[in-house]
């Protein structure tokens, strides 16, 4: 009898083992790298009367673009996929209590399997940026990165920044109000030159233009 217990207390203990180091092994898999950027519906580097004038009536919205260079996720290689989100909340987005909607766009030339992934590596990691993510779409994403230039679109949404004068987010910090919705490595205050959303599920159409209202830099999960 003793002996018919201790087999199966190894046979579990094998089980724990292995299941334990699958895990390691799917969690050590699980990584991506890439370039990113983001524009605001609100100058992110301002002086403090600007910024104070916009706070409570403007910078609900965002659109966020990834461009995945390399990594994997759930053993899915997601190197080459670009995305695109929308995101709209209740108040200014650096309210964190404020409810937000998004609306994903995974571009369409990526397999179902790489979309599948990167959803949920979104949903996962990026949950509190994203908030409700009520709709998730299919389309040809555009994401060109040439220096400190971004040239980013899909269907219904445009973006094109660039880099501020001078960097000048670098030497006067105390002008930048607000962190990016991601955590970036390098991160840079870009200026838009024109951001636009066509309106959807994730809300309203809206339009901004010559501010220094974006971030961009590069990301990892």
């Amino acid at each position: 009898m003793r002996r018919f217990w201790y087999v199966g207390i190894m046979v579990l203990t094998l089980a724990a083992l292995c299941g334990a180091a699958l895990s390691s092994s799917r969690a050590e898999a699980n990584n991506l790298k890439g370039d990113y950027v983001e524009a605001r519906t609100a100058s992110v580097f301002a002086g403090a009367c600007h910024y104070n004038g916009e706070l409570t009536v403007t910078g609900r919205d965002a659109l966020m673009a990834w461009n995945v260079t390399a990594g994997s996720w759930d053993g899915v290689n997601l190197a080459g996929v670009r995305a695109l989100a929308v995101v709209s909340a209740d108040a200014n987005l650096v309210d964190a209590r404020a409810a937000r909607r998004s609306e994903l766009i995974i571009d369409s030339s990526a397999t179902d399997a790489q979309a599948a992934a990167l959803v949920k590596a979104f949903k996962g990691r990026y949950a509190d940026a994203l908030g409700q993510v009520i709709s998730v779409r299919r389309a040809p994403v555009v994401f060109r990165h040439d220096g400190s230039a971004y040239s980013v679109g899909a269907s219904s949404v445009a973006l094109n920044v660039e880099a501020m004068p001078d960097n000048l987010c670098c030497r006067m910090p105390q002008l930048v109000w607000y962190e990016p919705l991601v955590p970036l490595n390098g991160r840079k205050v870009g200026y838009t030159r024109k951001a636009t959303y066509a309106g959807g599920a994730a809300g309203d159409a809206w339009e901004r233009a010559g501010e220094n209202g974006a971030f961009y830099g590069s990301f990892s999960l």
